[in-house]
């Protein structure tokens, strides 16, 4: 069974079209927006549905018009998940706002779940009819649903004879009038599913837009707050950063500006390398050596120029000042 999808899985991507078909042909209702269903208990009979009985349908309102009785019915969706052990959790203040895209994507998580039990497929005995005279309002949306289902099912002959009467009169009336005159076309009544549709696309799409820029504007907030630590603050590449972020324009130079800051920093603080350090010790050293073998050298010939004499002379007063280095 599905209760944690990503938001990148495939349930999240039905249409809001299949998802309607998808409640009117479980429930043998008749609902034309995804947000007629932000009371609650649509989706209590959805669970009562693929998990017969588990639900108290007696204490499931479908005639919740304020948030108390809409949070009601979510308390009773949510005792049913704890029942399941479903771990899911339930956005009640945004779902009972009536806003389309939250409600859609719940429904698009119930449909996911619906289908992962017995194959998405409905019990036969089941009767959403009888289930929801238990509810309270469930008995007039039933009476709403069936005269709906009538009215579809019925011929219309009355506004085939209005539209033939209203164009006799046109006629007529065009015949008597000698001045044409220009008329703007309203829309018919046709038209206005077409018109719902498209702002209920339009309001989905606002949505989508708002739930990004306040992700990606949350984003940038945490990036300002850790760059105003004080451990960090001081770094070339904080202050790179900051840059990008507290810049007015949108050109290209800020992020070539910030680049500039990093290498700029860089190269003031770049160290001797460890290759001229050993090149510069090497000749102080090898001079060094040189001084040593010369003075060695020197004292050699010093001392095989001096007559026995002066040795003995230059050994007593060694001798003599108290040094402990050489002794006779």
């Amino acid at each position: 069974m599905a209760t944690n999808i990503g938001m990148m899985d495939p349930a999240y991507f039905v249409g809001r079209n299949e998802i309607l078909a998808w409640i009117n042909s479980t429930l043998h209702l008749n609902i034309s927006k995804v947000e007629e269903a932000a009371s609650g208990a649509i989706h209590c009979q959805l669970m009562d549905s693929v998990h017969p009985g588990i639900v108290p349908m007696h204490k499931v309102n479908f005639d919740a018009k304020n948030e108390y009785d809409m949070i009601n019915n979510y308390k009773v969706l949510q005792d049913v998940f704890n029942k399941l052990k479903i771990n899911k959790n339930i956005e009640v203040s945004k779902l009972v706002k009536k806003r389309p895209l939250d409600n859609l994507e719940f429904m698009q998580w119930m449909k996911r779940y619906c289908d992962s039990v017995n194959g998405g497929t409905m019990m036969n005995s089941y009767n959403p009819f009888e289930r929801r005279e238990a509810c309270k309002g469930g008995k007039e949306v039933g009476k709403r649903t069936a005269q709906t289902h009538q009215a579809s099912s019925r011929p219309s002959t009355a506004p085939s004879k209005s539209q033939s009467s209203h164009n006799t009169r046109r006629n007529d009336g065009s015949s008597n009038n000698t001045n044409p005159t220009i008329k703007v076309a309203r829309p018919t009544s046709s038209d206005g599913p077409a018109y719902d549709e498209k702002i209920t696309e339009l309001k989905l799409s606002v949505d989508s837009l708002e739930k990004e820029r306040d992700f990606y504007f949350a984003k940038l907030r945490d990036i300002e707050l850790l760059c105003q630590c004080p451990e960090i603050e001081d770094l070339p590449v904080v202050g790179a950063i900051q840059r990008i972020l507290y810049a007015a324009d949108e050109s290209t130079s800020v992020v070539a500006d910030a680049q500039a800051m990093i290498s700029q920093q860089q190269k003031q603080l770049e160290p001797l390398s460890p290759i001229s350090e050993v090149s510069d010790e090497k000749p102080k050293s090898d001079t060094q050596k040189r001084k040593n073998i010369l003075t060695i050298e020197v004292d050699n010939v010093a001392n095989s120029a001096l007559s026995p004499r002066h040795r003995i002379s230059d050994a007593s007063d060694v001798h003599c000042s108290g040094s402990l280095l050489m002794s006779y």
